[in-house]
């Protein structure tokens, strides 16, 4: 198969069978893209997190577009992006007729909170692999923590936050430069 094809039907595979948004993809995207396709670095993927958290649109199109520029310029962007935006709009589509009949079904609702649990061991997992790339320094959890509790007790927009810590980590990069150039 040629790298369009692969590139649209892998990122319709992660649009299609990971429910939950961005995060509870990033397991399902670091296997195709990474591991499998070979098209980015573990590195990378970090990275595509990052700059897609502070860029507007969802992560899994962010990661997609990026990942399919890489690999193969920008029709390789257009397919990926398509590819994981495609399953959704139907799977939308569909449960928009269907939601008005049957959310009161027992079963329905229990299914719906069967597909909550299961998402949020997906968010963890990405949390947990993020965690893994992340420099285990006292700065970094500062960062953390202070991210955290701003986030979870104060209503400040998150773009505010992650500008901020991305502020805190060039002036503290410049910092950790300078000291070292000291020396």
């Amino acid at each position: 198969m040629n790298v369009y094809a692969d590139l649209f039907l892998t990122f319709a595979k992660i649009g299609a069978f990971t429910f939950g948004g961005g995060y509870a993809m990033i397991p399902l995207i670091r296997r195709e893209t990474a591991e499998k396709g070979k098209w980015i670095s573990d590195e990378e993927l970090t990275e595509i997190v990052a700059v897609a958290e502070s860029t507007p649109g969802p992560i899994a199109v962010n990661a997609a577009t990026y990942v399919g520029s890489r690999a193969a310029g920008f029709f390789g962007a257009l397919l990926a992006t398509l590819g994981v935006t495609l399953p959704s709009f139907c799977v939308i589509l569909a449960l928009s007729f269907l939601h008005s009949e049957f959310h009161e079904l027992t079963p329905v609702r229990y299914a719906f909170f069967g597909i909550r649990a299961g998402v949020l061991a997906l968010i963890l997992r990405a949390l947990f692999l993020m965690w893994k790339q992340t420099p285990k320094k006292v700065f970094s959890y500062a960062v953390f923590a202070a991210a955290f509790a701003v986030c979870a007790f104060l209503p400040i927009h998150p773009v505010i936050v992650i500008a901020v810590c991305a502020a805190a980590g060039i002036v503290f990069s410049l910092v950790s430069e300078r000291r070292r150039a000291e020396k």
